[in-house]
């Protein structure tokens, strides 16, 4: 009797489920979830679309400034496309938690034998669908609208994975933010901050070409400037990887910062339910 009592806890734990079955099916949670939001999807891929039309017209004279990349502002604007999208990532995701917070959804974790690990990555999918279906749209809309691809199809294929590492780094922002709250409102107070945060970089001109001091100091030191350099440079020269590095590096950096600080909220939100 008291061997099969000691036992009982290592036979218990013994049929823990692995991260490894975890994960994916929170990862289908996410994405049925995402899937099922259409009045998200639709703005978060369409608002984009609208800011670089307005753009590409509104701005195309900058192409006639001495030393501009390109004769085509529309394959210029075209890299901020995925970052707005980006932005979208931080509100959805974070959106989605705070959703899961307020509904006890945690409460109910609780009662079960989760990892952490799995919740974070799981919550991610949606994330990593939804920004593939932004880059195939951008790219194929951008295309369309008289951008090029200066990298060829391979280039193409690169963007598509930096932007899902870009949408990634946000939705680990939203990840660290919705561990947090627990209304999807004080989520969505995050965009105007974000989005000021995006127009203070390179997005409108090369940093070489902003001739005012404080602002392309701002854009220097703003990580977002190299994210959106590091597409911008398979539209327009090709094959730079000092620029690809950077922008990898940049996301990636966001995204451990993120995911490290939603997993300290994971951790804080599950003691206190």
């Amino acid at each position: 009797m008291e061997a099969a009592a000691v036992n009982a806890p290592l036979a218990v734990g013994r049929q823990r489920p692995s991260i490894w079955t975890q994960a994916p099916e929170l990862a289908r949670r996410s994405i049925m979830r995402t899937v099922r939001q259409p009045a998200s999807i639709v703005p978060a891929t369409t608002f984009p679309l609208i800011l670089l039309a307005i753009n590409s017209v509104g701005l195309k004279e900058a192409t006639r400034l001495p030393g501009f990349p390109t004769n085509s502002y529309v394959t210029f604007a075209l890299a901020f496309a995925f970052i707005q999208a980006g932005v979208f990532a931080v509100i959805g995701t974070g959106q989605n938690l705070a959703e899961d917070n307020q509904d006890g959804f945690f409460n109910r974790l609780q009662l079960t034998p989760i990892h952490p690990a799995a919740l974070v990555a799981g919550q991610l999918a949606g994330t990593v669908v939804l920004g593939l279906f932004q880059a195939s749209t951008y790219i194929a809309v951008g295309l369309l609208a008289g951008a090029h691809v200066e990298a060829g199809l391979g280039g193409a294929l690169v963007m598509v994975a930096l932007s899902i590492a870009i949408s990634l780094a946000f939705g680990s922002v939203g990840l660290a933010v919705g561990m947090r709250v627990d209304a999807p409102e004080k989520v969505q107070s995050l965009f105007p901050l974000i989005f000021v945060f995006l127009f203070m970089s390179s997005m409108s001109l090369p940093r070489n070409l902003i001739q005012t001091d404080w602002f392309r100091e701002v854009a220097t030191y703003n990580p977002v400037s190299y994210m959106v350099e590091g597409l911008r440079s398979l539209l327009i020269s090709g094959w730079d990887f000092e620029a690809l590095a950077l922008g990898f590096g940049c996301a990636l950096g966001i995204l451990v910062i993120g995911l490290t600080f939603a997993s300290l909220g994971l951790k804080e939100r599950m003691v206190r339910t």
